[in-house]
C-alpha cells in the first residue's frame, strides 16, 4: 500500500516537523489540533523552518512554497477523513492519546492505517482502543524531526506485516532511515537515552558538577554533539519525566525510579526550551 495522503493530529514541536516531512517529500498533509493558535503556530514555524532551508541552499523557493501549499491546518476532526495514514503526535500521556485515537478511528475508512509517534507507551495498548488493531502501528520520529534521520517502526501485538511494510517504506520516502522495534517500555532510544539524562540530574543534584561541566564531560569525553541537561532541555522535562515514569511502572526495577530534582523542575514549570526555563534559561 502507497501511502499518497496524511494526516498529523498535534501542531507541537513533533507534529509541526512531521508534517513538513510529509510536505516537502509532495504527500499532501492536513495538520488537526485542538486550537486555531496552536494550528497558526504550528504553520509558522513550518514557514521558519523552510525558511532556512531555503537561506541554506537545501530547498528552492519554489518548492518551499509548494510545501506549505500541501500543509492543511484545521481544528477539525473530520478534515482527516481521506488519509490514507494519521499520525497521533499529541502530548505523551495515554489517556489522551486513547481518546484522540478513538475519534480517528471512528472517521478513518477501513484499510487506513493509525500511527502513533509516542517515545515510550505501548503500541498494544494504544491500538486496543481502535477497531484495527491489525492496521495501527508506532511510528516515533526524532526532534527537530526535519533533521534527524531515525525513524522507530513499532509492532504491536496484532499489527499486520502489510501495516509494518507500508510504513517502513513511507519512513525510506520520506527521507528517514527506520529501524523495527519490538513493543517494549520505551523501544530502543529512550530505553537508552532517558535514563542517562535521569542519571544527570541525579550528578546535579549530588552536587557533583555544574550543570556546564556535566554537559561539557559528556560532549568530550563521550564525543556526544550536545549534553543530557541541555538535551533534557530541548526535549521536554516533562517529556523526559513521563518515559521515566513508563519506564519505572512497565519494568519495575528501581533503577528507572525518576530523580526528584526532574520532578521538582517539571512542578516548578522548569519544562525546558519551550517554557523559556529547564537547567538552563533561555529568556531573549
Amino acid at each position: 500500500m502507497a501511502i499518497q495522503t496524511a494526516g498529523v493530529v498535534g501542531a507541537g514541536t513533533m507534529g509541526n516537523g512531521i508534517a513538513q516531512a510529509f510536505a516537502v517529500t509532495g504527500i499532501p498533509v492536513v495538520m488537526v489540533d485542538v486550537a486555531q493558535a496552536a494550528v497558526d503556530k504550528g504553520l509558522a514555524i513550518i514557514g521558519k523552518s523552510l525558511e532556512r532551508l531555503v537561506a541554506k541552499g537545501k530547498l528552492a523557493e519554489a518548492d518551499k512554497a509548494a510545501a506549505l501549499a500541501r500543509i492543511k491546518g484545521s481544528t477539525r476532526y473530520e478534515d482527516l477523513k481521506g488519509a490514507q495514514l494519521v499520525i497521533e503526535a499529541a502530548t505523551e500521556n495515554a489517556q489522551i492519546k486513547r481518546e484522540i485515537l478513538k475519534q480517528v478511528d471512528a472517521l478513518l475508512a477501513p484499510d487506513a492505517i493509525i500511527a502513533t509517534n509516542t517515545s515510550s507507551i505501548s503500541i498494544t495498548e494504544l491500538a486496543a482502543v481502535t477497531g484495527r488493531a491489525d492496521r495501527f502501528v508506532g511510528m516515533h520520529f526524532f526532534n527537530p524531526v526535519p533533521m534527524m534521520a531515525l525513524v522507530e517502526i513499532t509492532r504491536g501485538l496484532q499489527t499486520s506485516d502489510a501495516t509494518h511494510d507500508a510504513v517502513k517504506a513511507l519512513a525510506g520516502k520520506l527521507g528517514k532511515s527506520p529501524i523495527s522495534v519490538k513493543n517494549s517500555a520505551g523501544f530502543v532510544v529512550n530505553r537508552l537515552l532517558v535514563p542517562m539524562i535521569n542519571e544527570a540530574f541525579y550528578v546535579l543534584a549530588e552536587g557533583v558538577a555544574t550543570p556546564d561541566d556535566i554537559d561539557a564531560g559528556m560532549k568530550l569525553g563521550c564525543n556526544h554533539p550536545i549534553g543530557p541537561l541541555a538535551l533534557a532541555d530541548m526535549i521536554g522535562l516533562d517529556v523526559c519525566l513521563a518515559i521515566m515514569e513508563v519506564l519505572h511502572r512497565e519494568l519495575g526495577e528501581s533503577k528507572y525510579r525518576s530523580c526528584p530534582l526532574l520532578r521538582e523542575y517539571v512542578a516548578a514549570g522548569r519544562l525546558g526550551r519551550k517554557t523559556g526555563r529547564g537547567v538552563y534559561s533561555y529568556a531573549k
